[in-house]
């Protein structure tokens, strides 16, 4: 079985939530991981923000849907390549494995205004 999500967002909005709730916000949706890889650069948090949307779609769920929070879906930078990782933990882990979901593959990119991302789970 294949699953896919897709999910694309206007950077402005991203930098309109970090203006107007500030640290708040930023440690809600991201993990400190992602704020390290982003160093505060808007439009990698807002292609992280669309990668989160993407994988709950993949999922089938939305975010809060069976408990899953932002900070679930984590989206890092291979240390190496530089291609971003997906690494999905409690709720979003456990509601990966009810539906076999064992691989992903994750593709981000943004131009000045929007940023996008795809996502595929392919089941073991």
């Amino acid at each position: 079985m294949m699953r896919t999500g897709v999910d694309l967002i206007e950077i402005k909005r991203v930098q309109q939530a970090i203006e107007r709730h500030g640290e708040r916000f930023l440690h809600r949706v991201y993990t400190s991981g992602e704020l390290h890889d982003c160093r505060d650069k808007v439009e990698s948090l807002a292609a992280r923000f669309a990668a989160k949307e993407a994988v709950a779609k993949a999922l089938g769920t939305g975010i809060w849907r069976h408990g899953i929070e932002w900070t679930d879906i984590e989206v890092r930078r291979h240390v190496e390549s530089g291609a971003p990782t997906l690494h999905l933990h409690r709720a979003a882990a456990d509601h990966s494995r009810v539906l076999q979901l064992a691989e992903w593959s994750i593709s981000l990119s943004h131009d000045r205004e929007r940023a996008i991302a795809f996502v595929v789970a392919l089941s073991s």
